[in-house]
């Protein structure tokens, strides 16, 4: 297994922060790490992520796990569980208006070890997803919608 991870604790609730991972039309305003996002960002639901990394590359996963205000994950990869990679997006209230967040990726499968080494790096981006995942939650939306 290969795992990647960040964490902040937010001042902002859990709905907050909710509202704004599943607005897949507004990703690029907040993340730096991500071109765009294209579908709706719900249970069952088959989005494409184009990220900076690789823009000419769409990631297609499957919004797996979705428990609003706390949990939400999406899963892509091969048939067969051959090779799998999991994003976990978990909430936890931490008192009145601030609540801690993490951005997970877990690879697994019998196949990685033939596409481990073409993995970047996660850790760097993730930092700067729940940073600017922050900013935005923390009132930065607001600043940005009104230079518009």
């Amino acid at each position: 297994m290969k795992r990647f991870s960040a964490t902040a604790n937010i001042i902002a609730s859990p709905d907050t922060i909710w509202e704004i991972i599943t607005d897949a039309k507004h990703y690029p305003d907040w993340d730096p790490g991500i071109v765009r996002i294209e579908g709706t960002i719900a249970r069952g639901e088959k989005i494409k992520a184009i990220s900076k990394l690789n823009p000419k590359k769409a990631f297609p996963v499957t919004v797996t796990d979705f428990d609003p205000g706390y949990r939400m994950t999406w899963t892509g990869g091969m048939l067969f569980n051959l090779f799998k990679g999991e994003r976990t997006f978990s909430l936890t209230e931490n008192g009145p208006g601030s609540t801690d967040f993490t951005i997970s990726e877990e690879f697994s499968g019998p196949l990685l070890p033939l596409f481990e080494k073409n993995i970047p790096d996660m850790n760097k981006p993730f930092r700067e997803f729940v940073e600017g995942l922050k900013e935005w939650a923390e009132g930065g939306h607001r600043r940005k919608k009104s230079r518009r």
